[in-house]
C-alpha cells in the first residue's frame, strides 16, 4: 500500500459551497440560448450530470450543435461569473483548514472543476484562495479537454506535480456520481464522497466511493484512517 501523496479535490459542493449558483447560472444561460419550452427536462440533465465538463452538458442539451453549447456555456459561464462577483460564493466550512491540513502532512493539493479556466479563476480569487494554498488548479481545458467522467483531470495532476510515484498514491475526493467514476477510472485507491453537495450516500456508493464523508473537513482523518490500515 502506497502512502497518499497527492489529493484531487472537486471545488463546486466538495470544498465550495454551491448554494443553487449552477441552477441559476443555467436558467440565464437557457433563457438566452437554448430556449425554456423543454427548460424542467433540461435542468433534470443538468443535476444527473453534476460534476461533468460544462460544455460536455451543453453539447448534449444542444443535440450537438457545436456553435449553439458554446454560446450556451459561455452565457452560463457569464452568468456564474456575475454571481461570484456578486459575492454568491463561499468555502465550506473546513475546507481552508482541511487543505492546510493535508499539505502540512507533506501531501499536494490539487482543485479540479467542470467550469472553464475564467470561472475557476474568479472562483478562487473571490474565496482568497490564489494565494498559494493548493498546488495546482486544473479545468478540463488543461487535461486536454475531457473533464469527468474522464480521469484526465486527475491523471494530469499527478503528471504535471510528480507528486506520488503512480496512481496507487492519489485520492480523489468530489460530492457527484461523476467525480466517483472518474476517481475509480483514475486508478486512486481513495475515491472520497462527501455529501455536501449534488448526490447523496447512496448514489456516491454505486458510482464506486470507496468511503463516503459528511465533508471534505473529515478527508485528513480519513486519509489517515486508510493508510493505517485494517
Amino acid at each position: 500500500m502506497e502512502s497518499i501523496k497527492l489529493v484531487v479535490l472537486d471545488m463546486a459542493g466538495t470544498t465550495v459551497a454551491d448554494d443553487g449558483l449552477v441552477e441559476r447560472a443555467f436558467a440565464e444561460a437557457a433563457a438566452e440560448t437554448l430556449g425554456t419550452a423543454a427548460y424542467e427536462e433540461q435542468l433534470a440533465y443538468v443535476r444527473a450530470t453534476m460534476g461533468e465538463s460544462k460544455i460536455s452538458v451543453f453539447r448534449h442539451l444542444s443535440g450537438g450543435d457545436e456553435a449553439l453549447a458554446r454560446r450556451a456555456n459561455a452565457a452560463f459561464e457569464a452568468a456564474y461569473a456575475r454571481l461570484v462577483d456578486a459575492g454568491h460564493c463561499a468555502p465550506l466550512p473546513g475546507a481552508r483548514e482541511a487543505i492546510e491540513r493535508l499539505r502540512g502532512e507533506g501531501r499536494t493539493v490539487a482543485l479540479t472543476t467542470g467550469f472553464a479556466r475564467v470561472t475557476q479563476d474568479a472562483i478562487l480569487a473571490a474565496l482568497g484562495w490564489d494565494d498559494g494554498l493548493v498546488d495546482l488548479a486544473l479545468c478540463p481545458a488543461d487535461a486536454g479537454g475531457r473533464g469527468r467522467p474522464y480521469p484526465d483531470m486527475a491523471l494530469t495532476a499527478l503528471l504535471r506535480t510528480h507528486a506520488a510515484d503512480g496512481v496507487g498514491g492519489i485520492a480523489v475526493v468530489g460530492d457527484t456520481s461523476y467525480d466517483m467514476v472518474s476517481g475509480r477510472r483514475s486508478g486512486a485507491p481513495v475515491v472520497a464522497g462527501v455529501l455536501t453537495g449534488a448526490h447523496g450516500a447512496e448514489a456516491l456508493r454505486a458510482a464506486g466511493a470507496t468511503v463516503v464523508l459528511d465533508s471534505v473537513a473529515q478527508l485528513p482523518d480519513a486519509i489517515a484512517a486508510y493508510e493505517a490500515g485494517p
